[in-house]
């Protein structure tokens, strides 16, 4: 019990707590979309389009998060802009505005004459140095995220696996995916302290890609997903302490050892999972209830 406690009397382990948790359930309930919508690359994407966002905030003296908010944000949107103009595959898109924005921050990063930041810092996290500022910060970025959420909940579930449908029911589906492309970037930012730039599509993907293991209603697996989420943040915490390791990676390791396990043990894939009675796909799309958002989105 002391080992428990014990981490608690301290105040930048409480704060870190705080902020881990929370982007723990912020990217868990976009990530649910994330993965159903196969774009898990773009996470790692737009993660990396923040860095030069982050460089330019430390050169021009600015808050990290607005730096990196403005980066994210701006080079999600030109993704889909991009792809929507030119007619490219997304994947495309992504991977030149990837390789592009990342290779401006290193740029940048290169004409700071003389300093020698902790770049390790940036690329992995450290959730224990948070602020109180930054604490506030990453509360209102992570409450508007999934305050958001909440008000589209319907319409982004019926885009994200009827986008004709949707469509023809009049929901603007271009416009939402300019939106959730946004929530994306805002998801990204609000976790970069926390697990930095290399491991954050982690944060965003395997929380709900083990939640999809093992079940496949979409609420159930919003909340799994959170559960996870929240629950390897705050157990990597605590072991990161233990061991004096990087909590970043040390979240990240706990969420993977729970996919493993959901992998071998699940009710779909693991040793307990049964007989087949329906594909997949078909069987996530009638778990989902999407045939019920139809009446309810036409009335």
């Amino acid at each position: 019990m002391d080992a428990l406690l014990e981490p608690l009397g301290f105040a930048f382990f409480v704060r870190a707590m705080i902020a881990s948790v929370l982007v723990g359930v912020v990217c868990a309930v976009v990530g649910s979309y994330v993965v159903l919508k196969g774009l898990a690359f773009i996470g790692d994407a737009i993660s990396h389009a923040a860095f030069p966002g982050i460089v330019a905030a430390f050169i021009l003296g600015g808050s990290f998060y607005i730096g990196a908010g403005v980066a994210a944000v701006g080079t999600s949107l030109a993704i889909t802009w991009v792809s929507r103009r030119g007619g490219l595959r997304l994947d495309t898109t992504i991977g030149v505005l990837f390789a592009g924005t990342f290779a401006l921050g290193i740029f940048l990063y290169s004409t700071i004459e003389g300093y020698v930041g902790d770049l390790f810092h940036l690329l992995f996290g450290y959730i224990l140095g948070i602020s109180p500022e930054d604490l506030l910060a990453l509360s209102m970025l992570g409450g508007i995220v999934l305050v958001v959420v909440a008000l589209l909940w319907k319409e982004l579930l019926y885009a994200t696996f009827d986008p004709l449908a949707a469509a023809a029911s009049g929901i603007p589906v271009a416009r939402l995916e300019y939106v959730f492309i946004a929530l994306v970037a805002v998801t990204i930012v609000v976790s970069l302290q926390a697990v930095g730039i290399v491991l954050v599509v982690a944060m965003l993907v395997t929380p709900a890609a083990t939640a999809q293991l093992v079940t496949s209603r979409f609420s159930r697996m919003m909340l799994v997903a959170v559960l996870v989420g929240s629950g390897s943040a705050v157990a990597g915490l605590y072991l990161s302490f233990w061991f004096d390791v990087a909590s970043g990676a040390t979240i990240v390791l706990v969420q993977t050892a729970l996919f493993a396990a959901a992998l071998l043990l699940g009710p779909k894939s693991g040793l307990l999972a049964r007989r087949r009675t329906a594909p997949l796909d078909e069987t996530a799309r009638e778990g989902t209830g999407v045939d019920d958002l139809h009446g309810q989105l036409r009335a």
